[in-house]
Parts: C-alpha cells; structure tokens; sequence
C-alpha cells in the first residue's frame, strides 16, 4: 500500500511527518552513556590499575633516545635562559645543602604522587559520585596526552645534562626518591621528562580540593599542594620549569575532553545520582 497523505486546508496532499523514534533513540542512548552514574567498586579498582599499568607500559616502551632527549633539555635550558627563568641550578644546590630537607623532598617526590592523587580519587568515589567519572575522565586524557610528549620529545631530566652540573639527590642522599635514579632507573624511562606527570596530577589534585572541599584548610591544602610539588620537582633536579608547564597543558586537555564529553566541568556536575544515598541534585559546594 502507498504512503497516507494528509489533505491541508488548501487542498494540497502532504505526507505525514517521517517517524523520529530511530533518531530519538540514538540520542537517548548518547545522553545515558554520557549521563553521571554510580561508580561501581570493583570496575573502578580493575580500570585504575588497568590504566597506570597500560601507561607505565607506553611510557617505558618509548625508545630512550639519550642523544635527542640530552639535545632537547639543552634547548629547554638555553630558552629558560632566553626567558630569565633558568633558577633550576641554584635552586637545586641551595635545598640539597639542607639534608634533611632534600631526603625529606626524594620521599615526596617517590610517594605523594601516588598516595594523593588515588587519595583524592577514594575521597570523590565516596562524597561526590556524581562528579568522579568526569573528574577520572579528566584524569585520563591528561596522562594520555602525556604519552604523546614523551613519544614525540623526549627529554633528559637536568640530573642527567651534560656538564648541567646538576646534584642527583637521590644518588648523592643514598634514597629512593625517583623511578629513574639509583636501583630503580633500570625499571623507567629516564627521559621521558615532559611534561611533568608530577605536575599535571598535583595540579588536578589541588584544583579538585578546592573546588569541592567545604572546609577552607582542605582548600587552601588543595592550593599548596602542587606549588610545593613544583618546588619538590625542580629542587630534585627531576625536571625543568617548562616541564611544569607542559604538564599544566596536558591537565587543560584533559578538562577540555571531560567538558566535551559531559557538557560542564566535572564540578558543575551533580554532587550525588540516584542510588548513592544523596540528594538528585546538589549545589556545587559540598
């Protein structure tokens, strides 16, 4: 049988609207799947340690390209120069003559940057479920995007320039403060420097407390914690200024592609979705 037409008032024959239920249906799955939703323990557990193995994997299968990266870190260093920047060196020899200081800062530097950021990454999974997968999003595509920097640019670390003079601390204070130092340098990629992961997980770190913390000295930790981190990083002579800001880069990408996905940042989102025991929708302070 031939299509139904519909007579209008001025006698014309029209067909009848196209069905729209195939269409609304792509929508209405695009909108669930990008919708906040409950985290589920033990996927979360799998997917975090699926994705630091898969990254350490990536990271230490790039070639060490100790020619390129010694190259490169002379460039960096020849342009913080250029840019009146360059206090890597003093800053290094001026925390290592401070023993305790600097094996207190090889400890943070091997520890902190774990402990904090899954820490950080519990503490939304219990409070704020309705903004953990955007913000573990966010979390994601920067370290994904990092890969791309070491891949394309590899970098020796200033412990490791040419006549940089540089004090490796942990060799020199006997610690364990850095995956490419001492016994454990065999097990990383030592120039795989920028950006600075130390960086770029801090920073989402501290802009997650203090965004979403209700007490003001949780805020103003969330602040501290990745300027000392940048200080910890230079002083350890584990990277540059600009391997900071590199990082910094990676972590916009990564709140780039969280917007993208979500439609608002992860701490516009709802605190709590159906079935966390919260409220449906809470403001953005906690």
């Amino acid at each position: 049988m031939g299509e139904k037409t519909v007579t209008t008032l001025e006698g014309r024959e029209q067909a009848p609207p196209q069905p729209v239920a195939e269409e609304e249906a792509g929508h209405g799955f695009l909108h669930r799947l990008r919708a906040p939703r409950r985290p589920r323990f033990w996927f979360e557990i799998l997917l975090i340690a699926l994705s630091y193995w898969m990254y350490s994997l990536i990271r230490n299968a790039v070639p060490e390209q100790k020619h390129e990266a010694l190259r490169n870190a002379d460039w960096i260093w020849r342009t913080e120069h250029h840019l009146g920047i360059a206090v890597e060196h003093s800053v290094n020899h001026a925390v290592n003559s401070a023993t305790w200081l600097i094996i207190g800062m090889n400890y943070y530097y091997a520890t902190l940057h774990f402990v904090v950021t899954l820490g950080v990454l519990v503490w939304l999974y219990r409070s704020h479920p309705g903004r953990y997968a955007a913000a573990r999003l966010g979390l994601f595509a920067t370290t994904a995007v990092a890969l791309v920097g070491y891949y394309f640019f590899p970098l020796a670390p200033p412990r490791l320039m040419t006549g940089g003079h540089f004090v490796d601390t942990v060799l020199v204070h006997d610690t364990w403060g850095s995956m490419a130092s001492g016994d454990l340098k065999h097990m990383s990629n030592q120039y795989a420097a920028m950006p600075s992961m130390h960086i770029g997980w801090s920073l989402w770190c501290g802009v997650t407390v203090f965004a979403l913390a209700s007490v003001p000295w949780a805020r103003v930790l969330g602040l501290l914690y990745p300027t000392a981190t940048l200080v910890v990083i230079v002083a350890t002579a584990n990277h540059f200024w600009l391997d900071a800001v590199g990082g910094m880069l990676c972590l916009a990408f990564g709140f780039l592609v969280a917007r993208l996905w979500f439609g608002a940042l992860p701490y516009a989102l709802p605190r709590w979705v159906p079935g966390t025991g919260g409220a449906a929708l809470l403001p953005l302070k906690a």
